[in-house]
């Protein structure tokens, strides 16, 4: 199935999102955290990107940052050209709803509304008609075509988020956040579901970034990079679950701020 080009026409060479001098610092004297810390970072146009690291690493709070779901203290964050950091919070509300799709670890269904309704939910509420065929072509990729009418408590966890996954997709948004997206699913459902995102780059040209801990979920992805103390410290193109692993273990050995070949890693 080929990718349906996209209705705003951006050139691809073009980044999806990009992050320069990104820092984020919670709190003050003693309590200070530097959760990032100068983060330097480009998300390719129609590419699956992961993003890995130890608790407290950063990874959440750079795709939160990314996203414009929460505040940078220095630096800048950018959605296409649009520099989120200038926008006030209208201003950054109407960007989320047009511009950017969310797939959190709670589906964060509607349950009185059916599965079709909570996929076209955004839109109804933006005032918006869907794109029919786009709309047709996520639901034939999501493979859920026959449970449209059933409410969320009617669908299993893995064909609530793949509602979800779906629903973030519907707006044709220009790039796709997920947090942990099959942290409430077995194997089977969340493999659905990672293979739904594969399939939404592959073949609708969907950019989508994805903050995970799982190996196998990684191995989903096009580049896995890797976070330590709010920095970038490596990165991984065309991974394998076992590749991801061994990398993660070499952290462990060494220190999380050293590559997984042994040399010393910067931000980049």
């Amino acid at each position: 199935m080929s990718s349906l080009p996209s209705p705003n026409g951006p050139s691809p060479s073009d980044p999806a999102a990009r992050a320069r001098s990104l820092t984020k610092v919670y709190g003050e004297g003693d309590t200070r955290v530097v959760a990032l810390d100068g983060v330097d970072v480009d998300f390719g146009r129609g590419r699956f990107t992961a993003i890995m690291g130890p608790s407290g690493s950063g990874k959440s709070t750079l795709m939160h940052c990314m996203a414009g779901l929460d505040s940078v203290t220095q630096g800048q964050a950018y959605i296409g050209d649009v520099e989120l950091t200038t926008l006030d919070d209208k201003a950054l509300t109407v960007l989320r709803r047009d511009r950017i799709g969310f797939v959190f670890q709670a589906y964060n269904l509607l349950p009185t509304l059916t599965a079709l309704e909570n996929i076209t939910l955004p839109m109804d509420i933006a005032g918006r008609k869907p794109d029919k065929q786009w709309l047709q072509h996520v639901i034939d990729t999501v493979g859920l075509g026959d449970r449209l009418n059933h409410r969320p408590g009617e669908l299993s966890g893995g064909q609530q988020q793949r509602v979800a996954c779906a629903r973030a997709l519907a707006s044709r948004p220009e790039i796709v956040f997920a947090d942990e997206p099959t942290g409430n699913l077995d194997s089977r459902s969340g493999a659905d579901v990672l293979d739904f995102l594969r399939r939404s780059v592959s073949e609708m040209g969907q950019t989508i970034v994805m903050v995970t801990h799982d190996p196998s979920a990684a191995s989903y992805s096009d580049r896995v990079l890797f976070l330590a103390d709010g920095r970038i410290v490596d990165e991984m193109h065309e991974p394998t679950a076992d590749r991801v692993l061994e990398r993660m273990k070499a952290f462990d050995r060494t220190g999380t701020d050293v590559a997984g070949d042994g040399t010393r890693a910067g931000a980049r």
